[in-house]
């Protein structure tokens, strides 16, 4: 769908399978060739914050930045990062052992949901109800061991009656939503839960923009909770999925997203040739100086 927003655009598309790529980190790496923007869609969260801070380090555009990437792939950075700006964000807490989860959890209250720190698609998300079922989720913690397992991310539960909502925000701007119900309580497509359109009003729209302004702005998907006390973003995606939702809401996500780039991608040529011209400049000077 995005090559077609980019063919139907007129540019040159060159899609690199990430699994070809390597090289040198002080040069351009292999397989990939030199573009004005790199637009990046890995399935893997490190990949993307590699190839964004390497391709940055060498004067690259990518899209999304490596800090936007970072931020969102991390649950405890993306809530920081809300908090900060005052987005309405969920209660969360975060432990480093069995004993602070289980102080943490007593803190927050029950039932409450535990997730891995860095993770997608709704994959080792558990519904804490009780003081057992919390030490059996810090005891699989501690046996699954290494870095993604270290710190024991908990979040007040939220009873949504299977149903949250996604917004896609481009460049700044809201652009559309769906409302994505569940018969449980994990509401990821990925899991099978349905999308429907869903009409944006000046509520989600504004928190929306918000908490992609709170991460880094770039082109982010929101996911948020419908509460008594309005709309609260439970997460922020930077390499957002939209497959199931341009039919369901009308809107050509890939063509917006197409733009985005695009304009991005010319906003960093202008760039390259204004730091050009005035090396010509400083280098004239010099000259007749």
């Amino acid at each position: 769908m995005l090559a077609a927003a980019f063919s139907a655009r007129g540019a040159e598309l060159h899609v690199v399978d990430d699994r070809t790529i390597h090289g040198d980190l002080g040069s351009w790496p292999e397989t990939l060739p030199p573009v004005d923007a790199v637009l990046l869609r890995s399935k893997s969260h490190w990949r993307n914050v590699v190839l964004a801070h390497w391709l940055e380090t060498l004067g690259a555009r990518t899209i999304n930045e490596s800090r936007v990437i970072e931020t969102c792939g991390d649950k405890v950075l993306t809530t920081l990062a809300l908090v900060k700006e005052a987005v309405p964000t969920l209660s969360a807490s975060v432990a480093f052992a069995s004993a602070g989860g289980e102080m943490a959890a007593e803190a927050l209250g029950y039932p409450l949901v535990v997730k891995p720190v860095i993770g997608s698609w709704g994959r080792l998300i558990g519904k804490v109800n009780d003081r057992d079922a919390l030490d059996l989720a810090l005891d699989h913690k501690a046996a699954l061991g290494g870095a993604p397992h270290s710190v024991t991310y908990l979040q007040r539960f939220v009873e949504t009656g299977g149903r949250d909502v996604r917004t896609f925000v481009v460049g700044g701007r809201c652009i559309a939503a769906i409302a994505r119900t569940s018969e449980g309580w994990k509401t990821n497509t990925a899991l099978g839960a349905e999308a429907t359109g869903l009409e944006l009003d000046s509520e989600l729209s504004g928190v929306s923009e918000a908490a992609a302004r709170a991460v880094g702005g770039g082109m982010v998907a929101v996911d948020l909770f419908e509460t008594d006390d309005g709309y609260l973003v439970n997460e922020v995606n930077a390499t957002m999925e939209f497959r199931n939702s341009v039919d369901t809401t009308g809107v050509d996500i890939p063509g917006f997203m197409a733009d985005y780039v695009l304009g991005e991608a010319e906003s960093a040529l202008g760039e390259a040739e204004a730091t050009l011209g005035q090396a010509e400049s400083a280098v004239e000077e010099r000259r007749f100086t």
